[in-house]
């Protein structure tokens, strides 16, 4: 009797098994069926290469890749803790480790060819590194999201280091640690008006040469001031019009467009293309009506080959789009009850004809969303939070090569760049797939 109850016990198991399994299966048919397709990748564990003279990444905040293929990331040395750095004390603590110049350049095999960057002659170095981009002349153009301190105030934290400290972990029960400036320069920003000393972008050569400067430290007055940045967050030139957009960023409330050969102002716009305001919008509120200025950062304004402007407000997670005048034509919202940092970062375009999908990074959720660029839509998404391969911790920027890989870098305590190969396109089976591990082969 017993047996017999076992038997029909397995049986109906088997039968449960089998049917979820043909609900599933009928799910991904269905998906397939509709032809809903997304671009597929696999994470390169083995990119880039160690990097030479023991050096190490801080917080990682911009990529980019120019026409030779070559993938340019900045970083920034005064991010590291002080246990990271003990080869730079005098005397040395330890032969590890130091920090590698803020900006570095790499080959398609992995291989750092070229680093410089940092305080120089004639232009005014960031007080906390943020973002960079590779024009299509070939010329770097660098942001900062620093506030820093008053001539003749204590020293900022961006440009240096920190005192040297035995390593080691934290006590079991201990208070988390204070987040350093950096780290509260991810955050989000804005308030009141005061001295800030990131007001500017910065352009060069590609060997690290100064060709010009836009805005001056601490001169900034606010979201309408033409000549002076507010913590810009990101660049970008169009080779049309020979013109950069800002997105201005972590203290203004805009987009900015500059000629990107004189730096003569254009013209420039808020949320909504309304003109940008400095009024404290409050803590971001996901059940209220959307916010008519953007809130801090304004973290991406990238213009796509149909010549439309793709702006991240990334704290009110949301996606703006505009004409190149600041008409504004659609938004959509991403991930909309994230709080804290926000879900929209930074954005990149496929590198099909078209430019079909735009892959967006949400440093808040650890994650990349693929959307299909006409709808909007979010397709599927990848990444998890974590520190190995394929995972994230604070993904902040994104570019793609001419192959259709991405390239991601980033924050806070990620302090890294990765690479995902692209694999084609494929019917999209999973909405969120998770670790993007590499098959088996």
């Amino acid at each position: 009797m017993k047996r017999n109850l076992y038997v029909g016990v397995i049986f109906l198991t088997l039968l449960g098994t089998l049917a979820v399994a043909s609900v599933v299966l009928q799910k991904r048919a269905a998906v397939e069926a509709a032809g809903v397709m997304a671009p597929r990748f696999e994470v390169d564990p083995l990119w880039p290469k160690p990097l030479p003279n023991h050096w190490i990444l801080g917080q990682t905040i911009g990529v980019s890749v120019d026409a030779q293929e070559h993938v340019w990331i900045i970083h920034r040395a005064g991010s590291l803790e002080a246990g990271e750095v003990h080869a730079t004390t005098k005397p040395p603590i330890a032969q590890c480790c130091a920090a590698a110049p803020p900006i570095l350049q790499f080959d398609q095999e992995g291989n750092l060819i070229s680093s410089w960057g940092g305080p120089g002659q004639g232009y005014d170095w960031p007080d906390s590194n943020h973002g960079i981009t590779i024009d299509y002349k070939g010329y770097v153009w660098i942001g900062g999201n620093g506030v820093g301190t008053p001539p003749g105030g204590a020293a900022a934290g961006g440009r240096g280091q920190r005192a040297a400290a035995p390593r080691g972990e934290a006590a079991r029960g201990e208070a988390a640690p204070a987040r350093t400036g950096q780290e509260q320069n991810e955050e989000q920003a804005g308030g009141a008006l005061g001295y800030t000393n990131d007001a500017m972008i910065l352009k060069f050569t590609q060997a690290g040469k100064f060709l010009m400067q836009i805005g001056k430290p601490g001169q900034s007055k606010g979201s309408n001031d033409v000549e002076n940045l507010r913590r810009p967050a990101k660049i970008f030139v169009d080779k049309k019009e020979n013109e950069a957009y800002i997105a201005d960023g972590y203290g203004n409330h805009r987009v900015i467009v500059y000629d990107a050969d004189t730096g003569k102002y254009k013209r420039h716009w808020g949320a909504y293309g309304n003109k940008p305001s400095d009024a404290n919008l409050g803590p971001y509120n996901p059940d209220a009506p959307p916010a008519q200025q953007f809130r801090n950062p304004v973290h991406c304004a990238d213009l796509s080959v149909d010549r439309l402007l793709y702006v991240c407000d990334r704290a009110n997670d949301r996606i703006q789009v505009f004409k190149p005048d600041g008409t504004f034509v659609k938004e959509a919202f991403f991930e909309k009850r994230t709080l804290g940092s926000g879900s929209a970062w930074d954005i990149a375009f496929s590198r099909d004809a078209q430019q079909k999908y735009i892959y967006l990074t949400d440093g808040e959720n650890d994650r990349v969303h693929i959307i299909d660029r006409d709808s909007l839509q979010v397709l599927t998404t990848f990444g998890e939070g974590g520190r190995q391969p394929g995972m994230f911790y604070g993904v902040h920027s994104i570019a793609t090569d001419s192959k259709g890989n991405i390239y991601t870098t980033e924050t806070y305590r990620g302090q890294r760049v990765q690479r995902f190969l692209y694999k084609g396109l494929a019917p999209v089976a999973k909405a969120d797939q998770g670790v993007l591990w590499p098959s088996k082969k």
